[in-house]
């Protein structure tokens, strides 16, 4: 296999993990977890901030909202396949730049 098809196949395959595991292991590392939003966590800032704008309340559809649903329940499967297509198409093309 000729290097630069070797280079597209790795930055793909890198853009796929990210989609996959890298955007729900961020998502929990702000605490946004599947039993809620941990205490003291960056959600609990960004979930007191966008309540505090909304006279209580958190909008549905807000990026609060939006996170806390991956947190709990992981990502689509059209969200998976959407951002792998996406992310594994822009790795190929990173991947496949001349240095």
């Amino acid at each position: 296999m000729p290097i630069e098809i070797k280079k597209v196949v790795i930055g793909a395959t890198a853009g796929v993990g990210l989609a996959l595991f890298g955007i729900p292991a961020a998502v929990s590392v702000l605490g946004f977890k599947a039993g809620g939003i941990a205490a003291g966590s960056m959600a609990a800032k960004m979930m007191s901030a966008a309540a505090i704008a909304n006279n209580g309340g958190v909008a549905a559809g807000s990026t609060v909202a939006v996170l806390q649903s991956v947190g709990a329940a992981g990502l689509s499967a059209g969200a998976k396949i959407g951002l792998s297509s996406a992310l594994g198409t822009l790795g190929g093309i990173v991947g496949a730049r001349k240095p």
